[in-house]
């Protein structure tokens, strides 16, 4: 079993954790809390400083960007630009799920969230405390796995906060995430539909949904 720091700040599920948890993310603090996939990190996209945080736990590399996590797929407008209709189809098929697209990004979001590109990465996970989070917050969340960088994701707080619980304002408890493996990512920025990552969603299904051949850059 994990070891949880005595320290490490744990709610379990309820009305008032969700609450909770959007105060802190809303104060600048970061949250950790369960997806459908795994056990997310997350913070306010609007504030730099704990967008900054977020790689400084995770020891992330300044050039990977986090993801947006959103609560509805009719918020992809708010946070991307050019969305295809593929990228549509995608969405309706796999979304609320374990998929991330790649796509161009809005201009209001934060290019300390995208490390300074051109796109970004969103999903809308299939968990209710993770959307009832975001609902809660009043947008879209910066997010990334709760995983030091080269750690296991992590599929229940326990190994969560053993990771990168000393230094996150509050884990909010939501059992085991249902997957357990990190969402799939699917770039439609380019000239064709490329997967970053094969995760939840598998390449095969991912090309008889939407009738393509994909490349894979990973």
């Amino acid at each position: 079993m994990p070891t949880v720091p005595s320290h490490c700040r744990t709610l379990n599920a309820s009305p008032e954790a969700v609450e909770e948890a959007a105060r802190v993310l809303r104060a600048g603090g970061l949250v950790v809390f369960p997806t459908d996939t795994v056990y997310g990190l997350g913070a306010d996209p609007a504030n730099p400083e704990a967008v900054e945080r977020v790689y400084q736990v995770k020891g992330r590399e300044s050039g990977k960007p986090l993801q947006l996590l959103l609560a509805e797929v009719s918020q992809l407008c708010m946070v991307a630009t050019e969305v295809s209709d593929l990228a549509w189809e995608a969405a309706r098929r796999f979304m609320p799920g374990g998929i991330t697209l790649v796509l161009k990004k809005a201009p209001g979001v934060p290019l300390s969230v995208v490390a300074g590109g051109a796109t970004v990465g969103v999903r809308v996970p299939q968990h209710d405390l993770c959307r009832a989070l975001i609902r809660a917050f009043g947008g879209p969340v910066a997010a990334t796995s709760a995983n030091r960088s080269g750690g296991p994701s992590p599929a229940t707080a326990a190994e969560a906060a053993a990771q990168v619980g000393d230094d996150v304002d509050l884990v909010l408890d939501g059992g085991p995430c249902p997957v357990g493996r990190d969402s799939t990512v699917l770039d439609l920025s380019g000239p064709g539909p490329r997967v970053l990552r094969e995760g939840a969603v598998g390449l095969t299904e991912l090309c008889r949904a939407l009738g393509i051949t994909l490349e894979t850059g990973y």
